[in-house]
């Protein structure tokens, strides 16, 4: 078996999903609390017809032996949890989360998500809900009809003003152990996993939480400059496992040739 047209064969597979991740990363620039995701790969397992130590006679060993791999292969691609630049909107149901934590969003079928979008918006029955209408959990109440104004604190504490009278309460955060854990859903949502540890909420501003910046959004903590340069190290290196593949069968189309 001729181990560099598999080698290059793993190589060329895992730049395609190389790409497939930096593509995805460009894609979501804008997307607003989105966190980008970096691809990590290992080697496959080694063919030793040399072992390392072999026993040569005389008590004496073999120093390096003879290793010949099998390729590469992606093992994971995890989210990175850096924060995104803040963009200022003006917006009063716009939050942006400075540091750690995630806002809690019920789902259709009762169960919990977790999200960084702090584009809120209200619905007709006055409760807050994302962009998709998902209703924010998190310690929200419903709005009145007739508000005036909406002051959202560095703590999460919410002062809604009406003509009635001032209507008052406080937003937690939620944070994982591993973040990176999280299954990411789309919608600019994510699950809990056994990965990501059980969910902790506390008060924004303390214990390591972060603060809420009322009229801001996060924005994606995409480096575009960063991602072209990804970019094109994976197309260079997809080319370069190709030039493998073709020059394999060019040695094996010249021994096809040899004559007796």
């Amino acid at each position: 078996m001729n181990l560099s047209l598999y080698s290059a064969a793993t190589g060329m597979e895992a730049q395609q999903l190389n790409l497939n991740n930096i593509s995805n990363n460009i894609a979501n620039v804008n997307t607003t609390g989105f966190k980008r995701s970096k691809i990590e790969f290992q080697d496959l397992l080694y063919q030793n017809p040399k072992p390392q130590g072999g026993d040569v006679g005389a008590g004496n060993t073999v120093p390096t032996g003879i290793e010949l791999g099998n390729g590469t292969k992606v093992v994971a691609t995890s989210k990175v949890f850096t924060q995104g630049q803040m963009t200022q909107t003006g917006e009063r149901l716009d939050l942006a989360i400075e540091g750690g934590g995630f806002l809690e969003v019920t789902k259709p079928d009762g169960t919990s998500a977790y999200t960084r979008d702090g584009a809120l918006k209200v619905s007709s029955d006055g409760r807050v809900t994302t962009s998709d209408g998902l209703p924010l959990a998190s310690g929200f109440q419903t709005f009145p009809i007739n508000i005036t104004g909406v002051f959202m604190a560095s703590t999460g504490e919410v002062t809604v003003q009406t003509p009635n009278g001032d209507q008052n309460f406080r937003i937690q955060l939620t944070r994982f152990a591993n973040p990176s854990g999280l299954k990411s859903l789309g919608g600019n949502l994510y699950n809990e996993t056994e990965a990501s540890g059980n969910p902790e909420t506390g008060n924004p501003g303390e214990d390591g939480f972060g603060a809420i910046r009322q009229g801001f959004l996060e924005m994606s903590n995409v480096n575009v400059v960063e991602e072209m340069i990804n970019m094109i190290i994976a197309q260079r290196a997809y080319e370069i496992n190709s030039k493998s593949i073709q020059t394999s069968d060019e040695m094996l189309s010249r021994i096809n040739q040899l004559k007796r």
